[in-house]
């Protein structure tokens, strides 16, 4: 038997803020979208190498507020790659913690997603 990684589903409530942040800053791509009908809310998974997440408009999906970690391998050239983007919403930095570094950006609607790499650099 063999547990995957979750993936978790983060309530969004605009489509274009959700692509403009996950995509178009984070780096992300969209890898399918789901509608029951044309004008129903969208359901669609982004994804970043190991990375899977899903972004809800349904109502009763995800809470708004949700935390997540994130695993990194090179924290640094990751912010450096999101600083370069100028993105006018976030400017990321990098926290010293007891367990290692965090960078911790919260999405246009109120989730946080802490990027994380263990130990000191």
């Amino acid at each position: 038997m063999h547990l995957a990684s979750p993936i978790p589903v983060l309530r969004m409530f605009d489509e274009e803020r959700a692509r403009e942040f996950y995509v178009g800053f984070l780096g992300f791509r969209v890898d399918w979208e789901h509608r029951f009908e044309p004008d129903t809310p969208l359901y669609m998974q982004v994804s970043r190498d190991g990375c899977v997440l899903h972004l809800s408009g349904h109502f009763g999906d995800g809470t708004p507020g949700t935390a997540l970690r994130v695993h990194v391998d090179e924290l640094d050239a990751l912010q450096q790659e999101l600083l370069a983007k100028k993105y006018r919403h976030s400017r990321p930095g990098i926290q010293e913690q007891p367990w290692g570094r965090d960078m911790t950006i919260p999405d246009p609607f109120g989730n946080r997603i802490t990027f994380t790499t263990a130990g000191k650099a």
